[in-house]
């Protein structure tokens, strides 16, 4: 792949990881109540659920912001290992391994940036 392509394939996937964590960080500030579970199967009570789950929002809105602005390795390995943790979370909060399964790319794109980011620095 030469320079031009690698740019381009970089702000695609800058751009659509910025959209998975601008959407997710709506849903959660809006309070998308499913979400809660997903806190309470690693033991938060409900209540602390429902705070943690707005402030999560506004970290993922952060995230995405700078992920489309300025993309750094720490932000993109934050970025991986959080969607990771989340889609693996799914299927002990009752939902069937499918839901981890369909969120392979929400993981994988920022790993795949984060290599190109790596690469491109060499």
């Amino acid at each position: 792949m030469n320079l031009k392509e690698t740019n381009t394939v970089q702000y695609i996937l800058r751009i659509a990881i910025s959209c998975t964590y601008i959407g997710h960080g709506m849903f959660a500030i809006l309070g998308y109540q499913s979400w809660y579970r997903y806190l309470q199967v690693v033991g938060f009570p409900m209540e602390t659920a429902k705070s943690m789950v707005i402030g999560i929002g506004y970290l993922d809105i952060l995230v995405a912001l700078f992920i489309l602005i300025k993309p750094n390795k720490y932000i993109l390995a934050w970025a991986a290992i959080w969607a990771f943790a989340t889609a693996f979370v799914r299927p002990f909060a009752g939902e069937p391994i499918w839901a981890f399964v369909e969120r392979a790319a929400n993981w994988g794109a920022p790993l795949v940036l984060l290599l190109i980011l790596k690469n491109k620095s060499n």
